[in-house]
């Protein structure tokens, strides 16, 4: 986990580094809030694809740039040109699709540190995270139903497991904005901290996970994912498998190992 460098990608609206076991993942058009463009939905595949597949990444974290907004939505200003009827909506979808894909897909921990506003597109990016940070002056909303926009299925059936159908109704219905409290109480976020300790308390959670065993918490993922989405049987019996992969494990031998002669463990994902 000692590798530190940031990534080279094919737009500056998207920034990506690998520091001390951690992937960080920066949405980088603060001008716009971090409206997400079609170049950073493309960003977006890529830093995750590059995560995914680098030992190095134990947890990855995603944040916005310039402090106001994690990320305000979809960039509006593209729409009359990338989405203004049904058939640019599906090219747009099948660019963004594989962004989604990873988003949803990952296997390693992702965490969201929110900043400011977290506003449609943006709270379904920050849904996609399994653990969510946010500042007390942050806001989040959905609001589809003051633009006319249709909402993803996808999108709203993972905000309604999270926070239930009746609050999910009336976060869509009255396309207002929450106060962090709320959106707190409703476990819609898990931690509120301050701005001057926010990053501080993210990367030591996220340390805390990094140092444990990589196999226990991409089977811990999988499974509470496998459930989210019904227990289909293939994905009930993957998780069994990785269940299988943890005990089988070289990091369960050094567990016990640790254990008993009370030191930490060092965990080698394998």
């Amino acid at each position: 986990m000692a590798s530190e460098h940031e990534l080279t990608l094919q737009t500056d609206r998207m920034q990506a580094k690998i520091e001390a076991g951690l992937g960080w993942m920066v949405f980088n058009n603060p001008a716009r809030h971090n409206a997400l463009s079609l170049e950073m939905w493309e960003g977006i595949g890529d830093i995750l694809e590059h995560f995914a597949s680098n030992d190095d990444v134990r947890v990855i974290v995603m944040r916005g740039a310039g402090g106001k907004s994690f990320v305000s939505g979809a960039d509006i200003s593209e729409f009359d040109k990338s989405r203004a009827n049904a058939e640019q909506r599906a090219s747009y979808g099948v660019i963004a699709g594989r962004a989604t894909h990873w988003l949803a897909k990952i296997e390693k921990p992702l965490i969201g540190l929110i900043e400011g506003y977290c506003i449609g597109g943006g709270l379904a990016t920050a849904l996609s995270a399994d653990v969510r940070f946010a500042t007390p002056d942050s806001r989040f909303g959905i609001p589809a139903a003051k633009l006319g926009l249709g909402y993803e299925y996808e999108g709203l059936a993972k905000l309604a497991r999270l926070v239930g159908p009746s609050r999910a109704r009336d976060i869509m219905f009255s396309a207002r904005f929450m106060p962090a409290s709320e959106a707190f109480e409703m476990g819609l976020i898990n931690f509120i901290h301050e701005r001057g300790a926010i990053e501080s308390a993210c990367i030591d959670y996220a340390k805390t996970i990094a140092n444990n065993a990589p196999l226990t918490v991409k089977a811990a993922k999988a499974a509470v994912n496998a459930w989210e989405r019904d227990s289909r049987d293939d994905e009930v019996e993957a998780v069994r498998a990785m269940v299988d992969d943890c005990f089988n494990s070289e990091d369960y031998r050094e567990g016990r190992k640790a254990f008993a002669s009370k030191r930490s463990p060092e965990f080698k994902n394998r």
